[in-house]
């Protein structure tokens, strides 16, 4: 087959399978591939979504892929090209989310030579499934790795039909009858990152807490608001006998901590993959649960009551802190609408104070945690936001995430772009190390240069170099801008102070314990 025919075989594949969106870096190699993705978006049959930057084009297609649950391609050249897209094939491993990396190649005759752009490519992700054939295409997160051979253009006619409603590429997998649960030891329900429905629905129909991260999916209902500082500080954490969990916990560590227990039973519905700890004899992995009745009302009762006493503290102590753009943050995504998150402090204020929404709103709250890293960020949001259409997106991140993925806002004239709110938690630095071990006072000599880090970048400059509104709002101006109409990307910039992060996480720790106290 000559590249033309490989080029096509592919598109054919891909519009099959129902892929609606694909992302494209350029380069001479990957030139056919290239212009197969040009005719199948003039057909309408897959829009098409060009980056310069390899790296980002990854993440731009992960961020599509994770709102869509659809398969999304992105297609790079070869070289280093191909290794600019490990970052986001991690993340997409670690977090299942369908991205495929189509990366050209040179003819395997010149592996070992001295031919420009040459190196073996087969397997650069490890841990990714890999092909070199069409029609190894799974739907899953993969590596598909194809040898072009020259000449790489010919003048053909490309023959695009669009599907009326394609069907997604991902199936369900076929599940094993349901882990049914026994009433009596009293429970708790933990749900990670992309745990989804089934977290929330277990907990309510056996009425047990349900303790929910704010990318679950389940944080909704009777989830708790401050899990964690309750499994730190509430005496009804020494009471907790038994733990269903879903989902890929990464946020905190008073869960990990629960998690990592070995004298009581867990039930994790998953694999080790998606369990933070080396799992020990009492747990037990499985596909579904469903609990054999409703629990007394009293175990739940006693930490919906200790949430409201924690809560009421917690918002009494936060105004004027980080927290209340979080808390803006949260209040400000509508019935329909997309957030989000970025690592690091963001989420985990989100994750302090973000009061669960009304079931059945449908807000889809995402953030990139198979491998929690700061990398990409603006472009998985933009993906977000392109693939899903929602009443009001937004991205909440720090000023470091901003910068690192700031590549992300390089679009060009023409190519697709969304409505869209990047809002910046401005405190020049990484605020999250204050929180742990390298915050406390005998490092604070080492601590500015080597894990705060700031960096004084001018964020106005650089957005208007990209050509994306800015302006700077206070945190207390915050839930109005929120509320404005958006007609494509724009930044919000909220300056806060990181100085006393540590201090502040420790009188909210001192005075939910005193709250709290039998």
């Amino acid at each position: 087959m000559s590249s033309t025919d490989d080029a096509k075989q592919l598109i054919q594949v891909l519009v099959a399978a129902g892929v609606r969106e694909a992302v494209l870096s350029p380069g001479s190699r990957s030139g056919p591939l290239a212009l197969g993705l040009l005719a199948a978006d003039r057909a309408g049959a897959i829009r098409l979504h060009v980056r310069v930057d390899e790296r980002e084009a990854a993440f731009l297609a992960l961020g599509m892929a994770k709102a869509s649950r659809r398969l999304v391609p992105v297609v790079t050249t070869s070289g280093t090209a191909v290794a600019n897209l490990h970052p986001a094939m991690l993340e997409a491993l670690h977090a299942d989310v369908p991205v495929l990396a189509v990366t050209a190649d040179r003819p395997g005759r010149l592996r070992g030579t001295g031919a420009n752009q040459t190196t073996d490519q087969r397997q650069i992700f490890p841990g990714v499934p890999f092909t070199d054939r069409v029609e190894g295409i799974t739907g899953t997160v993969q590596h598909l790795n194809l040898e072009l051979d020259e000449p790489l253009i010919e003048p053909v006619e490309w023959d695009v039909t669009p599907q009326a409603d394609p069907d997604p590429v991902r199936t369900d997998r076929a599940q094993a009858a349901p882990e049914r649960l026994p009433l009596g030891p009293r429970t708790v329900v933990v749900a990670g990152d992309d745990a989804r429905q089934p977290a929330r629905i277990l907990a309510l129909d056996a009425r047990w807490p349900l303790l929910a991260e704010p990318s679950s999916g389940s944080r909704n209902g009777e989830a708790l608001v401050a899990y964690r500082q309750l499994l730190a500080h509430s005496p009804l954490a020494a009471g907790i006998e038994r733990v269903v969990s879903f989902g890929h916990v990464t946020l905190t560590r008073p869960v990990t901590r629960l998690l990592a227990r070995t004298d009581i039973p867990i039930i994790h519905v998953g694999t080790q993959d998606t369990f933070p700890v080396p799992a020990g004899d009492n747990v037990t992995f499985v596909d579904r649960v469903e609990a054999e009745g409703q629990d007394a009302p009293v175990w739940l009762a006693a930490w919906l009551a200790d949430d409201a006493l924690a809560t009421t503290v917690i918002d009494e102590i936060t105004p004027g802190t980080p927290y209340e753009v979080a808390r803006a943050v949260n209040a400000a995504v509508p019935p329909g609408g997309l957030l989000l998150v970025g690592s690091s402090s963001p989420i985990r204020d989100l994750d302090l104070v973000a009061r669960p929404y009304p079931v059945g709103e449908k807000r889809l709250i995402i953030a990139n945690r198979g491998l929690a890293g700061i990398d990409g960020v603006l472009s998985s949001a933009i993906g977000a936001a392109l693939a899903r259409p929602s009443t009001r997106a937004i991205a909440y991140v720090g000023d470091l995430t901003f910068l690192h993925g700031s590549n992300g806002l390089l679009i060009a004239p023409g190519e697709p772009r969304p409505d869209l709110t990047i809002v910046v938690a401005s405190d020049d630095g990484g605020s999250i190390f204050s929180t742990l071990e390298q915050g406390a006072p005998e490092y604070a000599e080492s601590f500015e240069r080597v894990y705060a880090t700031p960096t004084g970048a001018d964020i106005a400059a650089l957005c208007a170099g990209y050509g994306v509104p800015h302006r700077v709002v206070a945190a207390g101006d915050l839930p109005s801008a929120l509320a404005e109409e958006v007609a494509g990307i724009r930044v919000l910039e909220v300056p806060v102070d990181r100085s006393g992060r540590r201090e502040l996480e420790a009188r909210v720790a001192a005075e939910v314990r005193a709250v709290l106290k039998p």
